[in-house]
């Protein structure tokens, strides 16, 4: 190795082989590398604000969508992508053209950004040719974007955290685990699909449904002028089906089921699909002749899956480290360190360096993040107290340094999110026992039924400081539990509501049947791959209000494949 303008040069990218395998250069990296080192030699070289740092990072996609509906393949997709970031830092670590412009726009919007396709070949003079258009308008829009930061401090009020824009880490990370893509039968595995989407066919009140198979290999390779030089690379495999239902009253239901895992021989059999399928068709038809609930405010059980979501959603997005420092986010947890934000038998942790919770794939998975940072296992909360916040490479006040949780979409900037959230319990009990103080609670608030949340499709939380601190989460099966003994009830039609710092300290007790949920979370960072896991949680109180719905009655006529001829 050596060094030119304080810029790590390796040669042929031959360092990222195995000592024990025969190297075979990597172009793509090659081209990332020799038009690094020189536009980082020499734009560093600017008079009007200094290039101090500079990464590339290049996202290859390669992919399979295979979809089918009633029995028909609708789709039979193969895909190939290479998408490009580039990430351009002039004047220092301390105050740099990343800086927040208050009431203006900001360095993370998407609109300020653009996803740029690259040659999906190894052709190392086109690979370069396009790092350089790139890398100079990057250039040119951060001395711009510089000048306004400086002015835009210099005209308003003194930030309340001013800690430097860019985090100074350890060693540079050198790493390569290139994934494979697996060999997939695909004539096999369209018919399967076809066979599982053939199920709703002979179901008059299902108005849409279909199954579907998607494969995507996701290879990144990550350079910057700080010397590190990384290639990783994650597999995923999702095997899914959906059906929908509209009442005579205008209301959509769905139900859906998804299979992830990175191993093809971990997909469930046929006789597994089958039966959850018919479990899913039971729960649309009681869905569909279920009654309207009001709204509503008392005990509740969110099950595992339905809690991991909640989680996510409403806690999770909260102690991204970024939304701590901006001055325009509601900072809801800040000043919370050291405070207790939920119960104290509850603790929470990060941790993307796990691969799978108890044999359960994990989406959330990376060796990496999007700023070459190692990922970590973030103990955020510890029996009830708040520890920690999920860290990139802006620091925050108390956080001088990332703790790998910089994630992105092609695309976007890079900011903290999370990769797998886990609830755990100190105190748990069997879901039954769980059920049994539901009811007890019922009895002590002298309410006459509470509800029970199985599945929950996801939702959104307001952070901003110019909104609501609050959130709501779209319920998709929920049952009443009558305080009386009479069986459960299927109801349908509520949101979850409320603010964040209130509902997490009414956890009364938890389950000891943790489950995984596993999905893509969008934010101003844009979709990536996420886990939750958590137990069944009993709440002493949480709000529900009616769902927006649409006014279209179902269709007039029946589907025409139930005809006879």
């Amino acid at each position: 190795m050596k060094t030119r303008h304080g810029v790590s040069v390796f040669a042929a990218a031959c360092f990222l082989c195995p000592q024990t395998a025969r190297c075979v250069p990597d172009p793509v990296l090659a081209a990332m590398q020799e038009e690094l080192s020189r536009s980082f030699s020499q734009l560093g070289r600017s008079d009007t604000a200094p290039l101090y740092y500079l990464d590339y990072e290049v996202t290859d996609s390669t992919g399979l969508w295979l979809g089918a509906s009633l029995g028909a393949l609708e789709a039979d997709v193969q895909n190939s992508s290479r998408h490009l970031d580039t990430d351009v830092r002039v004047g220092s670590p301390q105050l740099d053209n990343t800086h927040e412009i208050k009431g203006r726009d900001s360095w993370m919007d998407s609109s300020q950004r653009a996803k740029v396709r690259i040659p999906i070949e190894g052709d190392v003079p086109a690979l370069r040719a396009a790092m350089w258009q790139q890398t100079d308008a990057g250039f040119k829009s951060a001395l711009e974007r510089y000048t306004k930061v400086k002015t835009n401090r210099a005209v308003t009020a003194a930030e309340e955290d001013r800690s430097p824009d860019f985090s100074q880490e350890g060693v540079p990370a050198r790493h390569s685990d290139v994934v494979e893509y697996p060999q997939i039968d695909q004539k096999l595995w369209a018919s399967r699909v076809k066979v599982y989407s053939a199920r709703f066919k002979d179901l008059p009140f299902v108005f849409d449904s279909g199954a579907g198979m998607e494969v995507n290999l996701v290879d990144r390779r990550f350079v910057s002028s700080e010397g590190a030089a990384l290639r990783t690379g994650n597999l995923y495999i999702r095997l899914s089906y959906r059906l929908s239902s509209r009442t005579m009253d205008g209301m959509d239901l769905y139900r859906f089921k998804g299979y992830d895992v990175d191993r093809l021989s971990d997909l469930p059999s046929d006789e597994t699909i089958r039966r959850d399928m018919g479990q899913s068709i039971a729960e649309l038809k009681a869905l569909r002749d279920a009654p309207l609930i009001e709204p509503y405010a008392g005990p509740v059980i969110l099950k595992n899956r339905a809690a991991a979501v909640f989680f996510h959603e409403i806690f999770g997005h909260r102690v991204e480290g970024q939304r701590q420092k901006k001055e325009s986010e509601g900072q809801t947890f800040t000043k919370k360190l050291g405070q207790p934000v939920v119960s104290s038998f509850i603790s929470v942790y990060d941790d993307p360096t796990l691969e799978r919770f108890r044999g359960t794939f994990l989406r959330g998975a990376y060796r990496y993040d999007d700023e070459g940072i190692p990922a970590q296992r973030v103990a955020l909360v510890e029996g009830g107290i708040l520890r920690n916040f999920l860290m990139n490479r802006m620091p925050i006040r108390g956080f001088p340094r990332s703790n790998g949780h910089g994630r992105r979409e092609p695309g976007h900037a890079t900011v903290a999110r999370m990769g797998s959230i886990i609830v755990e319990a100190s105190q748990a009990v069997p879901y039954a026992q769980l059920r049994r103080m539901l009811v007890e609670e019922l009895a002590r608030q002298k309410k006459s039924y509470g509800l029970v949340f199985d599945d929950i499709s996801g939702g959104y939380t307001m952070t901003g400081r110019g909104s609501a601190q609050a959130f709501k989460v779209q319920p998709l099966l929920v049952y009443k539990v009558y305080a009386d003994g009479r069986p459960d009830e299927v109801v349908r039609g509520v949101d979850i509501v409320g603010t964040p710092i209130a509902g997490f300290m009414k956890i009364l007790a938890a389950g000891d049947d943790p489950a995984v949920f596993n999905g893509t979370c969008g934010a101003e960072s844009g979709g990536v791959p996420v886990s939750a896991v958590s137990p069944s949680l009993l709440i002493s109180e949480m709000e529900v209000e009616k769902v927006a719905k649409s006014q279209s009655k179902p269709p007039i006529l029946p589907p025409p494949y139930g005809d006879k001829p």
